[in-house]
């Protein structure tokens, strides 16, 4: 893919994630193009590890540096303690619009990443995503395996929240692997 497509798709992705009720910040960013990625297999060539709150990619942190230099997105300073907020700016309006094929083909993903994470904070949207790792690379484990696995990455993750989790990430991942 190359890099106006997926600056379109991030851009898009970011605004649908604001009108969602989203914070929009880096971390919401990073763990919505995660799932994005492997939960809805819109692949867009961004590596993930598993890092200090999930899956992280410092390709992605690049790339979105690089679309604030660009002009596709503004920083907003916040309050401290809250960190600083994306948002798209026109600029990025007027790319989306230069790539309606590309915004069609990822529409459908990018409002079900947009409604179904929009309005979780950064320590739901690390646990969803922790667990959706944790099941991509322990695959045919158990359950009961994968609560633990997640505990066992994410101390300060309590069980019954691991648990939830887990079985949301199950869930998720089974609906569309049948699609």
């Amino acid at each position: 893919m190359n890099r106006l497509s997926k600056a379109a798709i991030i851009t898009n992705l970011v605004k649908s994630l604001r009108e969602n009720g989203s914070w929009a910040g880096e971390t919401h960013i990073q763990k919505s193009i995660y799932l994005l990625q492997e939960v809805l297999g819109r692949d867009l060539g961004l590596d993930f590890i598993l890092y200090k709150h999930g899956p992280f990619s410092f390709d992605l942190r690049d790339e979105l540096t690089a679309l604030r230099a660009d002009g596709l997105l503004d920083l907003e300073p916040q309050e401290i303690p809250y960190g600083p907020r994306l948002s798209p700016t026109t600029r990025a309006d007027q790319l989306q619009k230069r790539f309606p094929k590309t915004i069609g083909e990822h529409s459908d993903a990018i409002k079900e990443i947009g409604h179904r994470l929009g309005h979780r904070g950064v320590s739901a949207l690390e646990r969803l995503a922790t667990a959706v790792y944790v099941s991509q690379k322990n695959p045919g484990v158990t359950r009961e395996a994968r609560i633990q696995a997640l505990t066992e990455i994410k101390p300060h993750i309590r069980p019954e929240l691991a648990s939830k989790a887990v079985v949301e990430a199950e869930e998720w991942l089974s609906t569309h692997r049948e699609k």
